[in-house]
């Protein structure tokens, strides 16, 4: 079952609804989750299935279903089995003739593409790239071998290292830095309760005639979870901050078609102006490091 990626109102009403009704919800994080069950006052019970566990809890959810419960299986955010949680109970369930019935929503890098401006006729998905040095540096080398758009997914703070380790791979980049600098810190969006009142006047003029005067007022109070040290705002979306220019140091940051090429790749992957771009030329000394 897909949940939302940034922001609650994202959830389907058939999401909410098939929530209500399992047996039992199989959660990444179940501290996540239970944001997610209070916020549309949901209370089911959970257990945990992420990475770590899969292959073990798996094989219980299987018996469990097999038993006669219904259970969702739910991530942090997005789709399970995209880069998440998901494959193996799948596999799983079909080799036991198990009825597997997606209930669609958000999906990360769908709506990454589509708001691109990058072709989406055709595409590869990578997901995230391996974590051993020897193995990313072969899957780049595979996907740069791609004609078509490629879609990978990475963590905020490893963000830099594999731009830079993408735009090395272009011919006649060498070794490349970058440094990334941003208008703000983003923003977090808290959730709102809102309801509105109205409030009805009649008034009698001179004349003897009555005046009707209606007043609707909006009232605004915030949404509050419960957390280890005490109740927090209850975060419905995170807006990323805004780039405010990038710096790239390469080897060959003095040849023209280089630093085309190079700009063009940064273009493609981050939404900012070209004059936002500096390319520059790595000096020797630490172009031999």
């Amino acid at each position: 079952m897909a949940t939302p990626i940034g922001n609650l109102s994202d959830m389907t009403f058939r999401a909410i609804d098939t929530l209500k009704n399992v047996d039992l919800i199989a959660a990444e994080d179940t501290r996540q989750t239970l944001k997610l069950l209070n916020h549309f006052e949901i209370s089911k019970p959970m257990i945990s299935y992420h990475r770590h566990n899969e292959d073990i809890k798996s094989e219980c959810l299987i018996e469990k279903v097999l038993a006669g419960k219904n259970i969702a299986i739910v991530t942090d955010a997005g789709t399970p089995g995209i880069s998440d949680p998901g494959e193996e109970i799948v596999k799983e369930a079909i080799k036991n003739n198990i009825d597997i019935i997606p209930i669609p929503g958000a999906c990360a890098f769908v709506n990454s593409l589509i708001v691109s401006g990058i072709s989406t006729t055709e595409f590869s998905f990578y997901g995230f790239l391996p974590l051993n040095k020897k193995n990313r540096k072969e899957k780049l080398l595979q996907i740069m071998k791609e004609q078509k758009t490629v879609i990978l997914y990475e963590a905020p703070h490893k963000l830099l290292k594999t731009l830079e380790d993408i735009l090395e791979k272009i011919d006649g980049a060498g070794d490349v830095k970058v440094m990334i600098t941003y208008q703000d810190s983003g923003t977090q969006v808290v959730e709102k309760d809102k309801n509105t009142s109205e409030n009805s006047l009649e008034e009698s003029d001179s004349t003897g005639g009555v005046r009707s005067t209606k007043e609707q007022q909006l009232q605004e109070s915030t949404v509050y979870e419960e957390a280890d040290a005490g109740n927090t705002p209850f975060v419905s979306k995170e807006l990323l901050p805004k780039v405010e220019g990038i710096l790239i140091v390469a080897s060959g940051g003095d040849n023209q078609k280089v630093k085309q090429n190079i700009s063009e790749a940064v273009l493609a992957l981050f939404q900012v102006e070209a004059h936002r771009i500096k390319i520059v030329k790595m000096s020797g000394l630490e172009d031999s490091k």
